[in-house]
């Protein structure tokens, strides 16, 4: 057979509409139909030898090529083809079961216990600081019995600890952590729990569900879906944002519920003041600067503190008692420290003291629904959330205050404030074990990955729902999967709350992997082993950011060890040593500028750890566009940025810009302290750093861009003026 003549009927089979119409009969979409067919055509076309019925085919459709009687036709050979997608696609032989597991499209069925019961449903609405959580929480304290479910740790240790202290028996229960109120153990008629970890078989008179619009997260939302058709109570108390009423009561429509809606004001005054701080001379008592970058926190904390101030340092990787010690510094009229510099960590969680809340920044990295890094301004949602902390009732400050930085981000942030949150349109969902379970037994041989991947791909959901971001999920199943594990371990490991960006913790999550696969139990002395504990006080910042992954390590293994108890046995001794290594994080958070100082200095160039100080309060100005992460998802797009020089004069243009940011960086050829902030950032690669530098250097000694051409121009001028003369 002429292999042109084979290649060309094999593209027109492809082609045809009545083809693809059958493959997707067949349960091969557009994807894996195309997929199928260039498996199918290698097979073909680099193949010794085809079957005898396949070679008869293929013959007959070249010889009759071109004849008014054909012989044979390029639909004959949809049988062969379907064949071979089954080979390499083995869930086609069992489609019609794989889309009835994977059919996501009647969530409150997942629930009988709570559809065998009457519940009523009051949604407390308000803007923060309006009381609306507190309400609820009275009505939680007054039942005969129970549940809290918060975001947070910190949100579920306050309430356990109101609890206990109103004589309300009361035990706290997050992923890590298990305390009970009654000495025996025996479990209190009321609980405060992180919201992963409610019991949706449990009956009690009332619970509570906090945040609801976290029910729209990318990542988290399934939980708060989950507690809010799942929770078996005779009375559900949800307190959140107007902005999630109408979906919420949707929700309730499907189960025969209806939504009461109580709506709250905020108690104290905000006021959106007509001037930005510009120089933090401005600073007065009371003051909450928030950063949306750790490097930022670094640099605006060293500068106030070069101002003879003391200030307290919140941000989201620090561990939770931590960030008490911080908030009780900052909220102590007897302290002498007044100024707090934040992250948008205190948005929740934290009873805080602010007069003034000052946004350094109005643009956030944040991760969209298909795992892509973006650059963009805050959400009114978020706004709100932040500048609603200014002015708390029952604080010494009656009246909150919000305004910027800079003086041209301060109309924008009064745009973003007066206008309306947008309300919360769907509800996450998220693949159970048991689901995967069943996929496991129709597709033996595929990786948990691999299965993910096909259920996502055939889930069918309506219009109330979305299936949640499953890529940290797929990372961990990826990381572990040549590490022999059954299913439900496997799962279970890959559903560990892990910061994939945290390398330490990602080598420490597989090593706990392999020595479980042994069936080696991981003891106390295993682990302070491979933590190299005990440890000393941070005498820089990278010491400090490995104090805190090393914190994060033995919230895993706590984590782990409420679910393997036999292979993790020493959860009370990894407490203990968890608590002294908080203690050494807060000693050095307390010091934080001489950390960021002897970085400073003990960094060679290439190796700075934090943002150089001719680059005190950087920022990125309102973008769209998307832009890589660790990945390389999207190519950065221009994005416009100024930064603040010594003494706080404003870089004005682009072109200052680069003339400062050249200086400094590219001294050592693009490896200075914008280049590492970049990287933290993941605005630029390692790759693409690399190109960049290689670029540089080609283009300097050509002479043919950037500062060098123009000082390479103007000494070649020098000396042809010379000449001349």
């Amino acid at each position: 057979l002429s292999a042109g003549e084979v290649l060309k009927n094999l593209n027109k089979f492809y082609k045809r509409k009545e083809i693809q119409r059958l493959g997707a009969e067949n349960g091969l979409d557009a994807r894996l139909f195309h997929q199928a067919f260039i498996s199918f055509r290698k097979y073909i076309m680099e193949s010794s030898s085809v079957s005898a019925d396949l070679h008869i085919i293929l013959n007959d459709i070249c010889c009759g090529a071109g004849n008014v009687c054909l012989l044979g036709h390029v639909d004959d050979l949809f049988p062969f083809f379907l064949r071979h997608a089954k080979q390499i696609f083995p869930m086609l032989d069992c489609m019609d079961d794989l889309r009835k597991i994977s059919d996501l499209r009647l969530p409150p069925n997942w629930y009988p216990d709570a559809r065998a019961i009457q519940r009523k449903i009051i949604f407390h609405a308000g803007p923060t600081n309006s009381g609306k959580t507190y309400h609820a929480i009275q009505r939680f304290l007054s039942a005969k019995s129970g549940i809290y479910c918060g975001p947070l740790k910190l949100l579920a240790h306050e309430i356990f600890q109101k609890s206990n202290d109103a004589n309300v028996p009361c035990d706290l229960v997050t992923g890590e952590e298990r305390v009970y109120a009654n000495e025996d153990a025996r479990q209190a008629p009321h609980i405060a729990c992180t919201i992963e970890m409610c019991s949706t078989n449990t009956p009690y008179e009332v619970a509570v569900i906090d945040e609801i619009q976290m029910i729209r997260d990318p990542a988290r939302g399934w939980a708060w879906t989950r507690a809010l058709l799942g929770l078996c109570a005779e009375e559900i108390h949800v307190c959140g944002e107007a902005a999630a009423i109408d979906l919420v009561t949707e929700l309730m429509y499907t189960t025969g519920e209806e939504v009461e809606v109580r709506n709250y004001k905020r108690l104290t005054p905000l006021t959106v003041l007509d001037y930005a701080l510009e120089s933090l001379d401005n600073l007065r008592p009371g003051d909450c600067i928030v950063c949306f970058s750790k490097n930022d926190i670094y640099s605006v904390s060293r500068q106030i503190e070069a101002r003879g101030l003391e200030c307290a340092v919140i941000y989201g990787s620090l561990p939770p008692g931590t960030k008490l010690e911080q908030a009780k510094k900052f909220n102590d009229p007897d302290d002498p420290c007044k100024i707090l510099v934040a992250t948008d960590a205190i948005g929740m969680g934290l009873n805080l003291c602010i007069k003034r809340i000052i946004f350094n920044s109005i643009v956030k990295p944040t991760i969209n629904e298909k795992g892509e890094k973006e650059i963009d301004s805050i959400t009114t949602s978020q706004a709100l959330q932040i500048a609603g902390r200014a002015g708390r009732y029952g604080s010494s400050f009656k009246q909150g205050e919000v305004t910027t930085m800079h003086r041209d981000d301060l109309m924008q942030l009064k745009e973003i404030l007066s206008e309306p949150v947008r309300p919360v349109k769907a509800a996450g969902l998220h693949p159970t074990p048991e689901q995967i379970e069943m996929f496991a037994y129709h597709l033996p041989d595929a990786t948990l990955s691999n299965l993910i991947d096909i259920f996502v791909s055939l889930s069918q959901v309506d219009g109330l729902y979305f299936v949640c971001n499953i890529d940290d999920f797929k990372f961990l199943a990826d990381m572990i999967q040549h590490i022999p594990l059954n299913l439900r371990s496997r799962y279970v490991f890959c559903t560990a709350p892990l910061n994939r960006k945290e390398p330490f913790v990602c080598t420490m999550l597989l090593k706990f992997a392999r020595q479980f696969s042994r069936n080696e139990p991981l003891t106390f002395d295993w682990l302070c082993r491979h933590t190299k504990w005990p440890l000393a006080a941070p005498k820089n910042i990278k010491e400090l950011v490995h104090l805190e992954a090393v914190h994060d390590v033995f919230d895993l293994y706590l984590w782990l060890s409420y679910r393997f108890m036999d292979m993790f046995p020493d959860a009370v001794l990894v407490r203990d040593i968890q608590k002294k290594l908080d203690d050494i994080i807060q000693v050095g958070v307390c010091n934080i500028t001489k950390l960021i100082r002897a970085s400073q200095s003990a960094a060679a160039p290439g190796t700075a750890e934090v943002v150089s100080e001719d680059f005190p309060l950087s920022r990125t100005k309102r973008g769209t566009g998307a832009v890589s992460d660790r990945r390389g998802i999207k190519s950065p797009e221009a994005l416009s940025v100024a930064v603040e020089v010594p003494g706080e004069r404003r870089a004005k243009n682009l072109k200052a810009f680069r003339s400062a940011a050249r200086q400094e960086d590219l001294k050592s050829h693009g490896r200075g302290s914008l280049a590492n902030r970049l990287l933290r950032e993941g605005l630029l690669t390692q790759e693409m750093l690399r190109q960049l530098e290689s670029e540089w250097q080609d283009q300097h000694r050509n002479g043919r861009y950037g500062l060098g051409s123009k000082r390479d121009d103007q000494n070649s001028s020098k000396e042809t003026g010379k000449k001349k003369k």
